[in-house]
């Protein structure tokens, strides 16, 4: 492929976006440039203040369980109050709890901020995904997720390798500037982006209007949606599992955990550099085709860590399942703002966003137990499996769901879910953006 083709490709992947798009992509990177807790948070509680690894662990998994209850807390707000009110709150919300570790010492006050932080991190996911859905025309749905994935790994990327260069600033600092691009990033959708939730429905005299009436049980009443944040959530499982899983494998083959940082960061590498040509690649595909299909990458990734034995196996094992991953996340993404109604977008990406808590959560336990006591090809024979069955499920469960006119390639809407009987007559179709419309992804 020459060098003019590569570009002619890039200028098509980010062509055509509203420009309140351009500034929530922004947003993304300012934030995530600035990340610097949870990448440094291990090594500031362990070799600053003193505490156990057992303990910094902990303090890790509370972020993760502050997010089981962010999610869905994002997603009501979202719906309720609107899409920019939640992404500020919740952007100054993350911002003063950076600030607070650089001046809390004690353990169950650290142990409280990051509790916290992690809610309001997670809370700040479901409005972002709901204003891509809300201002992206249906059918680039897929690729704009995709794009704000990138810009996501970008600046995590340059946030890895600029916070290890200013670690001697002291972690302390690097906590205090993660607060300042996060305040940056609230400031930014303040000021720029509009606010994108729909509008109500005027209520017709004597008759009740379907939308007001769509709840967090509506949503899991949803069969369809359920389905594939079931799926979903069998796929986290999966793509968490080598985050702890992976390390400890290698250790054990005797590679140092040097070793193990340049395999990891293959990870990124490839999201970076290779995020727009696979979004290309996969652009107007079936949906359910890639999910299913990243499904298997995933299984095949993870399965052949077990076979690895040296660095650069492993590291091909990673290349593997992180090409589901580019795949995974926007198609996941955009299946869920296609199954949401538009009024419902936030309790829906809400409730999505919570199986990648509730994963994140649990499989590294899991995934550290399994690896203390079967050992780590029983994890990695688990994740393989795993993963076959999702596909297998995103094939057989959600093609109807998911469905596209095979000749205009058009997504083919499926009935809003509501509670109790339709009145008569029908409120006007809701024009629904999503899934198929996008092309597919995911996340992180």
């Amino acid at each position: 492929m020459s060098i003019s083709t590569l570009r002619r490709s890039a200028r098509e992947t980010v062509s055509g976006l509203p420009p309140g798009f351009w500034w929530l992509w922004l947003s993304t990177l300012v934030n995530r440039t600035g990340a610097f807790v949870l990448t440094f948070l291990s090594l500031y509680l362990t070799l600053e203040l003193g505490h156990s690894a057992w303990f910094a662990g902990l303090v890790v998994a509370l972020h993760g369980l502050g997010g089981v209850a962010g999610s869905p807390l994002g997603g009501v707000l979202t719906d309720r109050w609107g899409r920019r009110p939640t992404m500020v709150t919740m952007h100054l919300a993350g911002a003063a709890c950076a600030g607070a570790l650089a001046l809390v010492t004690s353990a169950w006050g650290i142990a409280v901020v990051v509790l916290l932080m992690g809610v309001a991190m997670q809370a700040v996911r479901p409005p972002i995904n709901a204003t891509i859905a809300d201002m992206v025309p249906a059918h680039d749905v897929r690729r704009a997720y995709a794009l704000n994935y990138w810009a996501l790994n970008l600046g995590f990327a340059i946030a890895s390798i600029g916070g290890g260069a200013a670690a001697f600033l002291g972690y302390r600092t690097l906590f205090v500037v993660d607060a300042v691009a996060t305040v940056l990033c609230a400031l930014i959708v303040f000021l720029r982006l509009p606010e994108t939730r729909p509008e109500r429905r005027p209520r017709e005299e004597g008759k009740p209007v379907a939308e007001e009436k769509v709840s967090t049980l509506t949503v899991l009443r949803d069969a369809p949606f359920r389905t594939l944040v079931l799926l979903n959530l069998l796929v986290c499982l999966v793509f968490t599992a080598p985050w702890i899983g992976l390390p400890l494998t290698m250790a054990d083959q005797g590679l140092s955990p040097s070793s193990y940082g340049v395999v990891i960061a293959v990870n990124g590498v490839v999201i970076v550099g290779f995020q727009l040509l696979v979004n290309r690649l996969t652009d107007k595909r079936s949906p359910v085709l890639l999910l299913a299909l990243s499904s298997l990458l995933f299984a095949l990734g993870t399965g052949a860590t077990a076979l690895a034995g040296s660095s650069v196996a492993f590291a091909a094992t990673v290349v593997v399942w992180t090409v589901g991953e580019m795949i995974h996340v926007p198609t996941n993404a955009a299946a869920t703002a296609r199954l949401a109604p538009e009024h419902a977008r936030g309790r829906y990406q809400g409730v999505m966003g919570m199986s990648w808590a509730v994963a994140g959560f649990v499989a590294p336990v899991l995934a550290g137990a399994v690896v203390g006591g079967p050992g780590p090809d029983v994890l990695w024979a688990a994740t393989a499996v795993i993963g076959v069955l999702a596909a297998a499920g995103y094939a057989t469960r959600l093609r109807k769901a998911l469905a596209e006119d095979e000749e205009t390639g058009a997504v083919v809407p499926p009935p809003v879910p509501v509670p109790g009987p339709v009145p008569s007559p029908a409120p006007a179709p809701v024009v629904v953006k999503g899934e198929d419309a996008e092309g597919s992804s995911v996340s992180a």
